[in-house]
């Protein structure tokens, strides 16, 4: 045959075939073997039927495609008896098979048979493959018991590792656990009274259910599951209500919000889990990231506004200059109002005369003698940088003390503060108008020179766009000299609390240059801003970048997702059981610079990591190989 092909496309065909036809020589196989003559059925179990309230039955798609082999097998049999004539005998057959090519995968040879309202019948491949087949729905991921789960909301009084967990909830949890106890106690006479009284919520139970959740912690969890961070242990205590409280400060961690979020709740039934729950998965063991090594448990909003007003100073108040023998003397002028909170005034601590405001002392008492400093304004990165150095002093367990102090007291003096934003404290600047002008008459002459064929259209794009950043940046700058440092906007967006300065410049300077759906900028900008408001055509500009924002949104979660599981499948056979393998591979790590510019230092990338090869400086080992990098290595 190969002999008498021409065309290359029909010769690979025949050496595919001859491949085939050689293999199944050289292992001793038949080719005959691969045809069915027998059909396995399943068990009845995995193809139930189900009687309906009419008295209807429900049943699995399967039996439909078994039936459908059966009877057109009955007919051929039937056929064959009585001598058809061959054209009837040979569609008989090619229905058989197109029977039993849809009861093992429907929809892969020919149409899928489909039921009366058009819904393809599920073969035995569908049982099994993607998502909601056996392997993904019920080998690799299962439905378990103890376990409930319930909408979320703030718990600001909690300590980092509670949670406080709903008395309807705790008794279906523990149900086990009481009815044993009962009995055991002698409160029930055997296991079916001790239920009746769990089920009916009999006092005694109540009392009983506080011993039992002591010292027995709750795993809670919150989909999407992305890191090890989604997954924490806290210890439960009892409320009223229908909804789990969570500490504000592991939020970030399980990327949780109130607006709505549910999170699930699982008990930790074994002994030698619930120690692993207490030694390594409860809150306050967790306040780093894995991913960085910074810390992950960081005041945020409130809290940060709260420290962040208190912290601050403030020239020409009440009591500024005073000087005060000890810090209760400077409390108690503070608490009867002769100072002001923000006065910079002069206290006694340790023998030392130390300048610092009220505000200052009080955030500092609370803090341990070694990282005080009366001189700082905490915002975000102040607290961050703070917790990292708690936490290189003094390990988790003070530290998580700490950072609820720290979150009590932002969380009270923000209150205290009443911080409101109002439009007013967006201040339009003046100049704003005297510099779009000038803007528009440089863009006006560059349109000039590109009419008259001094420059190319590249050149008279790249012109327009850098005059309108300029102006931008000019009036934004304008707009954040003219306001107070006490702005509240203003003091949200520098602390770190809410919100940005590029947020700002839209509110009340203005919007700017808009990209379009190709990421292109749009040369001709908002000129408007937020407080004054955009006319349609400005609105119809900035809809652009938004639609696009949100489908890049969907679609990068949607790669992400898929990228990682395609991680984990892979890495399913790897299991690390010691420390060292003896490997002396390496990577070479450097700045991450893009365009020229660097996104992430050496420094930042190598902390945490463990060294290659020995460190030598000058002929000197400064550390050895397999040292883990910290930070004055770094």
């Amino acid at each position: 045959e190969m002999d008498t092909v021409s065309s290359s496309q029909k010769r690979k065909k025949i050496i595919k075939r001859l491949k085939i036809v050689r293999d199944l020589i050289l292992a001793g196989n038949r080719p005959e073997w691969m045809i069915l003559t027998v059909l396995p059925v399943i068990p009845a179990d995995l193809r139930p039927m189900v009687q309906l309230d009419g008295g209807r039955f429900a049943t699995s798609d399967l039996n439909d495609l078994y039936r459908r082999v059966i009877n057109r097998n009955i007919r051929l049999q039937k056929l064959m008896s009585i001598k058809a004539p061959e054209i009837v005998i040979k569609n008989e057959k090619r229905m058989l098979q197109e029977a039993v090519d849809a009861l093992i995968d429907n929809g892969r040879r020919g149409k899928p048979v489909v039921t009366q309202n058009n819904r393809e019948l599920k073969s035995l491949s569908d049982m099994l493959k993607g998502k909601q087949g056996r392997f993904r729905q019920n080998l690799l991921g299962k439905r378990v018991d103890y376990s409930g789960r319930s909408v979320i909301v703030v718990g600001p009084s909690l300590k980092m590792n509670q949670c406080g967990l709903p008395k309807k909830m705790a008794l279906e949890l523990y149900k086990p656990f009481l009815m044993r106890e009962l009995v055991k106690r002698e409160l029930a006479s055997n296991i079916k009274i001790a239920k009746k009284m769990v089920e009916e919520e009999d006092e005694n139970v109540w009392e009983l259910i506080e011993e039992i959740i002591k010292n027995h912690p709750v795993l809670l969890n919150r989909a999407p599951t992305l890191h090890r961070l989604s997954i924490q242990a806290f210890e439960p205590i009892l409320i009223e209500g229908k909804a789990i409280r969570l500490h504000p400060l592991v939020c970030s961690a399980f990327n949780a919000d109130f607006d709505g979020d549910q999170m699930a709740v699982h008990l930790v039934l074994s002994n030698e889990a619930q120690m692993e729950a207490k030694l390594l998965m409860l809150a306050t063991n967790n306040i780093l990231a894995p991913s960085s090594g910074k810390p992950i448990a960081v005041p945020s909003q409130d809290m940060v506004m709260g420290c962040y007003y208190m912290t601050k100073e403030k020239r020409g108040v009440k009591g500024e200059g005073k000087i005060f023998s000890n810090k209760n003397q400077l409390i108690t002028a503070h608490q009867s109002k002769q100072v002001d909170t923000h006065s910079l005034v002069k206290v006694r601590i340790d023998g030392e005369l130390i300048e610092t405001t009220p505000g200052r002392l009080m955030f500092n008492t609370m803090l341990p003698k070694e990282v005080r400093d009366y001189s700082k304004t905490f915002g975000k990165g102040e607290l961050g940088k703070l917790i990292a150095d708690l936490y290189k002093r003094f390990g988790f367990a003070k530290t998580s003390e700490l950072i609820d102090k720290i979150k009590d007291f932002g969380f009270h003096y923000g209150t205290m503060a009443g911080i409101t934003v109002g439009i007013e404290d967006l201040e339009i600047p003046e100049t704003k108008k005297a510099i779009l002008e000038k803007a528009e008459a440089d863009v006006a002459e560059i349109e000039q020179q590109y009419k008259s064929g001094e420059i190319i259209d590249i050149e008279r794009y790249r012109r327009t766009v850098a005059i309108w950043s300029e102006a931008v940046e000019e009036i934004t700058t304008e707009m954040m000299d003219n306001l107070d440092e006490f702005n509240p906007v203003y003091m949200m967006a520098n602390s770190g609390a809410r919100g940005s300065i590029k947020q700002m410049r839209q509110l009340g300077g203005m919007r700017g240059l808009m990209s379009d759906t190709q990421g292109r900028i749009i040369e001709v900008p908002i000129k408007a801003n937020f407080r004054e408001g955009l006319n349609i055509l400005e609105f119809f500009m900035s809809s652009h970048g938004a639609r696009k924002g949100l489908a890049d949104t969907a679609l990068r979660t949607a790669d992400s997702g898929y990228l990682t599981r395609r991680l984990v499948d892979i890495s399913h056979e790897v299991i690390v059981n010691h420390d060292d393998c003896g490997c002396d591979g390496g990577i070479v790590v450097s700045d991450l610079v893009d365009a020229g510019k660097v996104i992430e230092k050496l420094g930042e990338r190598i902390y945490g990591r463990n060294l290659a090869e020995d460190l030598v400086h000058n002929g000197e080992v400064i550390a050895t190989r397999n040292t883990m990098i910290t930070e004055d290595l770094v």
